[in-house]
């Protein structure tokens, strides 16, 4: 897998909206750990972004991008990544800001990402007790779809949300798209982006759900987010059978084995 990017340049893209109090510690943490970092207040109107905006004029590698209206999670990372790719930086890890992914592993993903500059690095979730046992077993079922989609191609995860994409052909294979905007952002990306030729690397990875009571906040509704999944897996079921010719030559020539 050679790349034409001899010298990749990552930032980490953290997309909030109404987190809370776990947006600031999130942000702290990752600064961290790595910069440059670019958080999308995603029209939230918690107040949330306050303290961040002020931290971002103390920090020149802190970039807080603001949207008026909630454009949803993949609204919101692609304003980000236009974002970044004006200021020429290559890949984004993509990060959550309510708390539940491993700051420590941010230098791990982007690791790899320096090594493949090709792939998607996709989390893969190690799942504490404290899971809701509907979310761990539903996406079993979107995985198994996502499978299909690309002939057992390798994507281990569709919906784990923590992930460094390369930024100027996340751009290119989205355009157009209808969807992708909202809670089916990750699943889109991550088939669209094998359908145009980037093969998936999976890092396992702890996922902690934060209650409640310690600011844990959740925008997931059942209903509404498995109608819209529903929806998308069935549009692109399609679309894999249309393309199914290009997709077998590309799974036979997947050679590339990741450590």
């Amino acid at each position: 897998m050679n790349s034409k990017c001899l010298n990749p340049i990552h930032c980490v893209i953290i997309p909030s909206y109404n987190s809370g109090p776990l947006l600031q510690e999130t942000v702290e943490a990752v600064l961290k750990v790595w910069q440059p970092v670019i958080v999308v207040v995603d029209g939230s109107n918690d107040g949330s972004e306050a303290e961040v905006k002020r931290m971002a004029t103390e920090e020149p590698q802190l970039h807080v991008l603001v949207l008026r209206e909630n454009q949803g999670k993949g609204g919101a990372v692609f304003a980000a990544m236009e974002l970044a790719l004006q200021n020429e930086w290559t890949h984004a890890a993509v990060f959550d800001s309510d708390g539940q992914h491993e700051v420590s592993d941010i230098k791990r993903f982007i690791d790899a990402s320096k090594r493949y500059p090709d792939a998607m690095i996709l989390g893969v979730p190690i799942f504490g007790e404290e899971a809701p046992k509907l979310r761990v077993l539903g996406r079993l079922v979107g995985n198994w779809w996502t499978h299909l989609e690309t002939l057992w191609g390798g994507v281990e995860d569709s919906l784990f949300g923590f992930r460094v994409y390369p930024i100027a052909r996340s751009l290119k294979v989205m355009k157009g798209t209808l969807g992708g905007r909202r809670f089916d952002f990750d699943t889109q990306l991550a088939v669209r982006l094998y359908w145009d030729g980037s093969q998936p690397l999976n890092l396992p990875t702890r996922v902690h759900y934060r209650s409640r009571e310690s600011g844990g906040v959740s925008h997931f509704r059942y209903l509404r987010d498995n109608l819209l999944l529903t929806l998308v897996h069935s549009a692109l079921v399609i679309q894999a059978f249309l393309r199914l010719p290009r997709l077998i030559r590309f799974r036979q020539r997947q050679k590339i084995q990741f450590p």
